[in-house]
């Protein structure tokens, strides 16, 4: 009897495993929803709002506990300005002197009131080329058809012009001063209270709503800046590849162990 519970117990511990590798994102962003920032980028008036917005648990667009200490990561904002474009940095605190770029938003002014946009992940979480952007969408009727057969619909996927979102506006307005989040390592606003993440399947589910409006694309319309590449950030304990992140943690003797994290 004892023998039949003991083998009971390795097959119960191997199934909850496995599903728990089952359970984890392919790529670490993938618990961070690009489509829901550039929803909420949309929604907010200021940066300052943007990045409040990004940082509220009901919004379901933040995942990410990339230090694996059990809470969500705060996510600041920071703007870098280049002539007519701005990048709009994501990053994550994770630690006293450690930060994590996760993406950014590139915006081009390309005429006198019009703009675009586009999200790109960061290399260090994402797959190469990893971009989305908000879409419309443009209905015609197939002139071409002949026939007494009704003419079908054509719906072609449509570049947004920005220019008209408060953000875009607030941030290409005269006297316009540059935001940089003053949020720091354990130096939080008051409001934001941390949260535990939850399951990447769970997480998938509730932000797929975002996808509504903004897509994925291999095409990238807006070039990233020159002055932002020297200010990007990689953390030294996230390393890259599929199936979740590995964070390397330094015991006291000086000796580095990676651990893969696992989602709860």
């Amino acid at each position: 009897m004892k023998k039949y519970l003991a083998s009971l117990l390795v097959v119960f511990g191997t199934t909850v495993t496995l599903a728990q590798d089952n359970d984890a994102p392919e790529y670490s962003g993938d618990d961070f929803s690009l489509e829901g920032a550039v929803a909420l980028f949309k929604k907010a008036n200021t940066l300052e709002q943007f990045e409040e917005a990004l940082n509220n648990e009901n919004n379901d667009v933040n995942n990410l506990d990339l230090n694996n200490d059990g809470d969500i990561d705060y996510i600041t904002v920071e703007d870098v300005i280049e002539n007519d474009k701005h990048i709009i940095v994501l990053t994550a605190l994770l630690g006293d002197n450690d930060k994590q770029d996760i993406a950014t938003i590139a915006i081009e002014k390309t005429g006198k009131e019009e703009a675009q946009l586009q999200i790109i992940g960061d290399e260090d979480l994402y797959p190469d080329n990893t971009i989305a952007e908000p879409f419309d969408t443009n209905d015609t009727m197939d002139k071409t058809q002949k026939g007494p057969a009704m003419p079908e619909i054509m719906t072609t996927r449509i570049v947004v012009n920005v220019w008209g979102w408060p953000t875009v506006r607030f941030i290409y307005a005269p006297g316009y001063r540059v935001w940089v989040s003053p949020v720091r390592w354990r130096v939080y606003p008051r409001w934001w209270r941390p949260w535990r993440p939850m399951r990447h399947t769970i997480f998938v589910s509730r932000c797929h709503v975002h996808k509504v409006y903004v897509h994925r694309t291999p095409v990238r319309r807006v070039t990233v800046h020159k002055t932002y590449g020297p200010r990007r950030h990689s953390s030294t304990m996230v390393v890259k590849g599929k199936r979740g992140t590995t964070v390397v943690h330094k015991g006291r003797r000086g000796n580095v162990k990676a651990v893969r994290v696992r989602r709860r």
